[in-house]
């Protein structure tokens, strides 16, 4: 009985931590990442370490209509330990980017340029959408499938937040077609015969 108590009292310990969870506090000013140590000699820190360029100009979205850089330490080295990245993304006339979610964090994202269908899916299956236009913001909760489609005239431009170092991204139709669940499983659940799942797989395997 004790133990049996004692294993309920651990499982809601291990519930309450998670849901609580984030990026850690950061214990120092900053702590600029640099290869093999913990953070770059402040005395040596400056301004370039916290500004990035990589992302003024739009990236090249002309063979699939849409494209993205996420920005972070490792290519931002001064946000480590600050809790924050983002990313920018850019769409051809009619570009898509695919319903997705990020495992550890909430985005927020404001359109640049351009007119974006925008919108994601809670746990009910209740469908939050609309048409974004330029200025406007939208906010995508952390873990919730979330989706982007330029239905302008025009290229289109999107600037994403998010609330951790490290978000995750998991695209669903990768992670269904590009991992390396059964056949017989992904037929059976979605009707599809061996032809059409095959077709699937081989347009989002991981070397496509």
């Amino acid at each position: 009985m004790i133990n049996n108590k004692v294993s309920i009292l651990l499982v809601l310990i291990f519930f309450t931590i998670s849901a609580f969870c984030s990026d850690p506090d950061p214990v120092l000013d900053y702590c600029i990442a640099k290869p093999q140590e913990p953070c770059k000699n402040s005395s040596t820190a400056t301004i370039e370490d916290f500004t990035f360029s990589g992302i003024k100009l739009p990236g090249n979205f002309k063979e699939t209509g849409f494209t993205s850089l996420g920005v972070n330490s490792n290519v931002f080295p001064g946000l480590n330990t600050l809790g924050v990245s983002f990313v920018r993304a850019d769409f051809d006339i009619g570009g898509v980017n695919v319903p997705h979610f990020h495992p550890r964090a909430t985005e927020v994202a404001i359109v640049l340029e351009g007119k974006i269908y925008s919108g994601f899916v809670d746990t009910k299956n209740k469908i939050f959408a609309k048409v974004l236009e330029k200025g406007e913001v939208m906010v995508f909760p952390r873990g919730l499938v979330h989706f982007q489609m330029n239905v302008g005239d025009v290229p289109a431009t999107i600037f994403g937040s998010f609330d951790s170092q490290n978000p995750g991204l998991m695209r669903i139709p990768n992670v269904v077609f590009g991992s390396e669940i059964k056949d017989e499983l992904l037929e059976k659940a979605f009707g599809l015969n061996s032809k059409e799942l095959s077709k699937l797989k081989k347009r989002f395997s991981p070397s496509s």
